[in-house]
């Protein structure tokens, strides 16, 4: 009998959070079927010369089995997930993880299943974001108006950064990496382990700990593949993707100390912001977060804004 062939694509380095985990979940699926199975990690389709927008698409055809994305690529399928694009809403990872792992996040996978071929395997942490740019420090409002920043391809994402007074211009991770060194984008925003990863701290020396944003990565996998494997495999998957998950949230909670400690201070300034500073960040947004608030359970919002941020 031919082994079942599990493809997983990601768009990131072998050193990063994500592609560790999913090489993990690799793992514990052939030691759970052995030659029942064929694993298969292609960690960066960007060097296949393809955006990481097409990893869904990918899955969504078969082309790929698994696949990790931004939720921000899922929220027109739940539009729930958008609570994770408004800015400053959560602030510790205990939290949002309850919410992800609880009802929230079984509304917004049920949803994803629904209007879409994926099914999914689990919520990663897709890490606190902050700025970096190659223009001058970042420690207020101010500090960013007029600079081109590149975003994800998110509207809300847009309206948090022209309210701070940022120029947003949408694009894929592919072309931004590649353009990094020219001169479309001044500004960035990204977790730590990207800003390392992605090669992003050797054109941009400043990099403020904003933490504007937390994101959320689903992991996914086509249903139709699924329904398609022998029921032992199901089972495999189904016993190793919360194994994965809980591996890959644990590694992003380290990964933020570990990329501190390798930045080299004579290269890169990390601003951390005081009490004061981060206050004039949230008081800028605040009329987006206010417009948007409306549109989400005052309860969800209560819980993933009753801690502070881990420094």
């Amino acid at each position: 009998m031919n082994p079942v062939a599990l493809k997983c694509g990601g768009y990131q380095e072998p050193a990063s959070v994500h592609n560790r985990a999913a090489a993990r979940f690799g793992e514990l699926l052939t030691r759970a079927l052995g030659d029942r199975v064929r694993f298969e990690l292609i960690g960066s389709i960007l060097k296949l010369g393809r955006p990481s927008g097409d990893l869904v698409p990918m899955v969504e055809k078969g082309e790929l089995s698994f696949c990790y994305m931004s939720t921000v690529r899922f929220s027109k399928a739940a539009p729930a997930l958008r609570l994770l694009e408004l800015p400053f809403v959560v602030k510790d990872r205990r939290a949002v993880f309850q919410a992800l792992d609880g009802e929230y996040g079984k509304q917004a996978a049920r949803r994803i299943e629904e209007n879409t071929p994926c099914r999914v395997l689990g919520f990663w942490d897709n890490g606190f974001r902050h700025l970096s740019n190659r223009v001058r420090p970042i420690r207020s409002p101010e500090d960013c108006r007029g600079l081109r920043i590149r975003t994800q391809m998110s509207d809300l994402h847009g309206e948090t950064f022209r309210a701070l007074g940022f120029e947003p211009v949408k694009s894929d991770v592919k072309e931004f990496t590649e353009q990094i060194g020219g001169e479309r984008f001044q500004a960035q925003d990204n977790p730590l382990t990207n800003i390392y990863h992605f090669g992003v701290h050797r054109y941009h020396r400043y990099i403020t700990l904003s933490g504007h944003f937390w994101g959320a990565s689903a992991f996914v996998c086509n249903a139709a593949h699924y329904r398609s494997w022998p029921k032992d495999v199901q089972a495999a998957v189904d016993a190793a993707a919360p194994e994965a998950t809980a591996c890959q949230r644990q590694l992003a909670a380290q990964e933020d100390a570990e990329i501190m400690a390798r930045l080299d201070p004579a290269k890169n300034e990390v601003i951390q912001l005081t009490d004061e500073e981060r206050s004039a960040f949230m008081k800028a947004v605040e009329p987006v977060l206010q417009k948007h608030r409306k549109e989400f359970d005052p309860k969800l919002f209560a819980n993933l804004e009753e801690r502070q941020i881990p420094r």
